[in-house]
């Protein structure tokens, strides 16, 4: 019994990560390692100042990962990550907006 169902999850792992491998699927994982990054640049900027800081990467990264996850999600026809990530792709914008109009007035000030 217990090798069977080592065998059947053995067989179901090959199947996800290895028969159904595709161009589709590494645009996913890249997908996933930028929108991963932004937590690790906000973990390490917020480390460093020893209060929470959301550095102006972790929007990039949230839009580049985001908008990639879109895209591999359009591709699957899966609407619940579609509806997910389209309406963050949207505020992930603003807040680079945000972002980019206060490091101007920083610059206008100095």
């Amino acid at each position: 019994m217990l090798v069977e169902l080592v065998q059947a999850a053995g067989d179901y792992l090959h199947d996800v990560f290895v028969t159904q491998l595709d161009w589709w699927v590494v645009l996913g994982f890249v997908a996933q390692i930028l929108f991963t990054m932004r937590f690790v640049v906000q973990w390490l900027a917020s480390e460093r100042a020893g209060r929470s800081v959301i550095p102006f990467a972790f929007w990039t990264f949230s839009l580049g990962g985001g908008t990639l996850l879109l895209v591999y999600a359009l591709y699957r026809k899966d609407p619940v990550f579609i509806a997910g990530q389209a309406l963050s792709t949207f505020i992930y914008i603003r807040n680079l907006q945000f972002a980019l109009r206060e490091r101007r007035a920083d610059r206008a000030a100095t």
